[in-house]
């Protein structure tokens, strides 16, 4: 397996961990089961992108969609939420890691909203790597609380007449300090993105796996990134060598 050039490493790698109940599905297993593994194939990626050197990663872990599945799932993907903030906070000590949520807190189980708080509180000051939660997040909702935040403050300044731009809006998305998704990646051979980092996905790298979620490894991440140092990216300009035109 080719290990990833350290000197072009994605500044921010996104994924959309796809495939936990069709892994299930397949051993004849509950769905729950391919839960508990996708957090297993989670804690890997995120140990092997701390030990590469990228500096921030956002995991999908629960999407504002994800309230239409049965109550049962959904409680029991509260629970192992809750169960792996607890739980992990020495592998975060342990590899420097610091965690930060975005999405609507309001809508979790308090006993989440807490959680949630405490390892955001007690990672603070680790500086190795920033692992952002995606935890009721959908990308539309992000913008949209993004801009009611503004006009909120808006308000609040008595700022008239003022127009939105989009460093503005930047500026009120759920974690601002994070730069945009060189690299998104998703699981479970599913082509779409399905409403993640839809202000920071403009420019990124897209990168579809046709293996679920429970089955990644290390080795697989190792293959994303070395597929995306092999892309030319331009941001809409012309390379010099291709003489002009698109």
């Amino acid at each position: 397996m080719q290990i990833p050039d350290p000197k072009r490493l994605p500044t921010h790698v996104g994924i959309i961990m796809d495939g936990n109940g069709r892994w299930a599905k397949s051993r004849n297993l509950p769905r729950s089961a391919g839960h508990k593994e996708g957090l297993k194939a989670a804690k890997s990626v995120v140990k092997a992108a701390s030990d590469l050197g990228v500096p921030y990663v956002t995991l999908y872990t629960f999407s504002t969609e994800n309230w239409k599945r049965a109550k049962e799932e959904i409680s029991f993907l509260m629970r192992l939420i809750r169960m792996h903030l607890k739980k992990e906070w020495d592998f975060y000590r342990e590899n420097r890691i610091k965690v930060v949520h975005s999405g609507d807190l309001s809508r979790l189980p308090q006993s989440i909203q807490r959680e949630i708080q405490s390892v955001v509180h007690d990672t603070s000051e680790f500086d190795r790597m920033t692992l952002n939660l995606a935890i009721n997040y959908g990308g539309r909702d992000e913008i949209v609380r993004g801009v009611n935040r503004w006009l909120a403050s808006r308000e609040n300044q008595g700022a008239e007449g003022q127009f939105l731009t989009e460093s503005m809006l930047r500026d009120n998305l759920d974690c601002p300090a994070i730069p945009d998704a060189d690299l998104i990646i998703r699981t479970g051979e599913e082509q779409r993105t399905s409403n993640f980092l839809l202000w920071q996905s403009a420019y990124s790298e897209l990168y579809f796996s046709v293996k679920l979620w429970p089955d990644w490894c290390p080795d697989d991440l190792y293959e994303a990134i070395c597929a995306y140092q092999r892309r030319r990216r331009n941001y809409g300009a012309v390379p010099e060598e291709a003489g002009g035109g698109r």
